[in-house]
């Protein structure tokens, strides 16, 4: 990728966070003296991130044209956003199942193109409200595929990267088309415990599966949330939907590599902030795939910028 596209991507992977934050704070109920903390705290340490990986992400390669492993990573991405989509809407499993199975059999398979097909599965989790067909979320699909392409070396091995991808394909999408986010309310802050307990277990459980187990990050986040989406439901029928969500979001988190977040608890503290902006961010966008993962994304980044604020800061009091 040419160095514009590859800034491009690094944009899209910083843009959309945003996007997601601005249509919280803008949508109810009002905000409050905590949602204003909340959000500003994560803008801000993320932000310290954001700007120690602009640098890093043009710098990582050897700038070359769009070639045939582009192609086919592009190309992965939409047949996984398809695959998911026809899985969670006409085979009646929902959105986690459908995402999941993709992304476990994409890792499973014999091939490299795995992240990318589990990066538009993503995409395939957007609601039929939103995207009423396969056209949409091909078109979705082939936004995030380039977008994939153009930030192959932004933000490498941070979780949620993939999701926030998805959601920029969607994003724009909708912006383009007229097509516009399925409503819904807000989730009440008194649900927040079990959210971030919930958070918490399932970004530690993936971080253990993928990096301990060495069943690597793709495999580690689907069984976490094949696991969550078929028993959550069906243990706990009023909230288990919800948790099963939770537990795929955070699962995201704990796709994160040792070099970002270097041990589960690191991936905890980002599974506390997963499970909080989770409840942040719940009114905004409604529908839209790709929102769990930048729901991650913006957990870990805001991690990571943490552990980089606290090592300057350590080092200067040494």
């Amino acid at each position: 990728m040419s160095r514009t596209a590859q800034y491009a991507g690094y944009v899209a992977l910083v843009v959309t966070p945003l996007v997601l934050l601005a249509s919280a704070v803008a949508a109810p109920p009002a905000l409050t003296t905590g949602r204003v903390t909340l959000g500003g705290g994560v803008v801000l340490v993320g932000g310290l991130a954001a700007v120690t990986e602009r640098e890093r992400a043009l710098d990582a390669s050897t700038p070359s044209g769009f070639d045939r492993r582009d192609a086919r990573d592009a190309a992965a991405v939409v047949v996984g956003a398809i695959a998911a989509y026809l899985l969670s809407v006409h085979a009646g499993l929902g959105a986690v199942v459908g995402s999941a199975a993709v992304g476990l059999a994409a890792g499973l398979a014999p091939t490299d193109g795995d992240v990318a097909a589990y990066c538009g599965s993503f995409v395939g989790m957007a609601s039929p409200a939103v995207f009423p067909g396969i056209g949409p979320i091909a078109l979705a699909a082939g936004v995030s595929g380039l977008a994939f392409v153009a930030a192959r070396d932004a933000f490498g091995g941070v979780g949620g990267k993939l999701g926030t991808l998805a959601l920029f394909g969607c994003a724009t999408t909708v912006a383009l088309t007229g097509f516009d986010y399925a409503g819904g309310a807000a989730l009440p802050w008194s649900t927040a415990p079990e959210i971030v307990a919930v958070a918490v277990v399932g970004a530690v459980v993936t971080v253990v599966l993928s990096v301990r187990l060495d069943l690597g990050a793709v495999v580690g986040s689907a069984a976490v949330g094949l696991v969550a989406g078929l028993t959550f439901p069906a243990l706990l029928p009023a909230v288990g939907s919800t948790l099963a969500t939770v537990a795929f979001c955070a699962s995201f988190v704990g796709m994160s590599s040792t070099e970002r977040l270097a041990d589960e608890r690191q991936v905890a503290v980002a599974g506390v902030l997963c499970g909080l902006v989770f409840v942040f961010v719940s009114p905004a966008l409604v529908g839209a795939g790709g929102k769990l993962g930048t729901v991650a994304f913006v957990s870990a980044v805001s991690t990571v910028g943490l552990n980089e604020l606290y090592e300057r800061t350590h080092l200067r009091v040494r």
